[in-house]
């Protein structure tokens, strides 16, 4: 699909991080860019950069979601591009023993059950809402209608102890891209799903100098963490070129997590 002026893009979770990156390289093709996310004073000023809207959209709520693309189709149009950004996990062993008193827990499923909700559930809600209505637009040269780009995580494949929900949630999102990719291949809309590896976000910033370091070491190559920007050009290019399709794409520096 050529990226222009000619078409608008819904990025959820694009107040920060990779898809703020994301949203700021289709805003600079022309691109008409609404933001999704739950952070209403990030929200805004993104999109006062990008000359795009925000709507306040929380992906676990129906309601929310249906409200949040009505709402930027009154703006700009029905979109041609969605990029599922928003996501999140609680961390958690499947069982744990306290090592003062040998008790056994077993995670939290209300911890589990969210995770599922915002990573898995929440995304299939917002492909759901934009395939609906890529399905009402006229088919682009080619049979084309639009795109779908999803956001898992390398934890898909390597998930690491203590990540089970995470894991199970981005695995479950990764497992779908084929399908749905030919569910919705008679109408003209492709589906991609993105692994990332470790990123620079502000979700890291946090995160002590040392152990950013041991990080970056640990990748193959380039020995450094992933910049948000690589992440919106991969998204770019699975939206750009129209014979991907069905993908899931690692983008991670070779890296392979260890189990801890």
């Amino acid at each position: 699909m050529e990226i222009n002026n000619e078409c608008a893009a819904v990025i959820t979770g694009a107040a920060s991080g990779l898809g703020l990156a994301t949203a700021r390289l289709l805003a600079n093709r022309g691109v008409r860019v609404a933001i999704f996310d739950l952070n209403e004073d990030m929200g805004q000023a993104a999109a006062a950069e990008l000359g795009g809207v925000f709507a306040r959209v929380d992906v676990t709520d129906d309601e929310s979601v249906a409200d949040g693309f009505e709402f930027v189709r009154k703006k700009h149009g029905q979109e041609r591009i969605l990029i599922n950004c928003a996501g999140g996990g609680k961390g958690g062993r499947t069982v744990r023993r306290d090592k003062d008193t040998g008790l056994v827990k077993a995670h939290s499923m209300a911890d589990f059950e969210w995770t599922v909700r915002l990573n898995l559930i929440g995304s299939f809600r917002c492909i759901a809402a934009a395939a609906s209505g890529m399905l009402t637009v006229d088919r682009l040269p080619g049979g084309e209608r639009g795109v779908i780009v999803n956001t898992a995580s390398v934890a898909a494949q390597d998930g690491q102890i203590g990540q089970i929900a995470y894991s199970a949630s981005k695995a479950a999102l990764a497992g779908m891209t084929l399908t749905l990719a030919r569910d919705l291949s008679s109408e003209g809309i492709r589906v991609n799903t993105i692994l990332p590896g470790i990123f620079e976000t502000p979700l890291m910033r946090g995160v002590p100098q040392p152990v950013l370091d041991k990080l970056a070491a640990d990748v193959p190559f380039p020995k450094r963490l992933g910049d948000a920007n690589e992440f919106g050009s991969l998204a770019l290019e699975c939206v750009r070129n129209g014979y991907l399709n069905g993908e899931t794409i690692r983008l991670d520096g070779a890296i392979r997590m260890a189990p801890r």
